[in-house]
């Protein structure tokens, strides 16, 4: 993970101070990329320990369409989003509406009046993928995006997406994919967005019978969220990256996939690094 390691180090090198709610302050820099080709291994972060059962158990739940910590129909939820849930745990319209329920509205004539339906922006994406993979032509094959980025319902939601817009690209039996995060905390999320994402690559992967290719990570704010952080970062440049594990997927069909269904071998890793928060 030389990748994630340079990052931080840029960071450390170019980034501007912000001053901030607390004492403590940040640094950042803006207009960051970095790409992770999965034929040569996972991308999970091996300087430090990074519980992968959580980041499946959180993109599980986005997959089911899920926006609520007690959902009855994905109960193996992550504790991630307890902190943001009202006190029936909704969260409002977060990712998993987003992805598969985006609204449309539709002028009925008769009626006067606009009626709602939803798009499924993960089955579309699946749909026009497969029809790329089966060596059709598709004029959408420039359009394979998903966005958690809905405007008009950012005020509803318990918080804004960071990580907003992908986009998915078929290429000779492989598939890639890209995505535009507006706000990345290099400590403590950027580890979970990549292992997050290069997941959903293998499952879209999997589902359309491709293999996993390159996912190209691009920030947009990209910082050192507490400069208390700092300390736990150079400690990470100063070990030395173990060998990138494998991900193992169970055969089966994405709606039924469960936390048990992914399986990492060979996942050597550097103790585990706390990273306080600013007070």
């Amino acid at each position: 993970m030389q990748q994630y390691l340079s990052l931080v180090k840029e960071i450390l090198e170019h980034g501007e101070r912000h001053e901030d709610r607390t004492s403590v302050g940040n640094i950042a820099i803006f207009g960051t990329q970095r790409k992770y080709d999965l034929r040569e291994g996972f991308p999970l972060v091996t300087t430090k320990k990074v519980k992968y059962e959580n980041i499946v158990r959180e993109l599980l739940w986005f997959l089911h369409g899920a926006t609520n910590i007690h959902d009855d129909n994905f109960t193996d939820h992550t504790s991630i989003w307890d902190l943001w849930a009202d006190k029936d745990g909704n969260l409002g319209p977060i990712y998993g509406y987003q992805w598969r329920k985006w609204d449309k509205y539709t002028w009925n004539e008769a009626k006067q009046t606009y009626e709602v339906s939803h798009i499924d922006q993960i089955e579309r994406a699946v749909r026009i993928i497969k029809n790329l993979a089966a060596g059709n032509n598709d004029p959408d094959a420039r359009r394979i995006i998903v966005s958690a980025w809905n405007v008009s319902d950012l005020d509803k939601m318990a918080l804004p997406p960071c990580h907003a817009f992908l986009q998915f690209y078929v290429s000779n039996g492989r598939l890639d994919l890209q995505l535009y995060q507006r706000s990345a905390d290099v400590a403590v999320g950027v580890p979970y967005n990549i292992a997050s994402y290069a997941t959903l690559l293998t499952i879209m992967s999997q589902e359309t019978g491709l293999t996993p290719g390159v996912f190209t990570h691009t920030m947009g704010d990209t910082h050192i969220r507490s400069l208390n952080h700092i300390p736990g970062l150079e400690e990470q440049l100063s070990r030395q990256p173990f060998p990138l594990p494998t991900l193992k997927v169970a055969k089966k069909p994405m709606a039924e996939l469960t936390v048990e269904d992914f399986v990492l071998e060979n996942y050597q890793c550097h103790p585990f690094i706390k990273f306080e928060l600013a007070a």
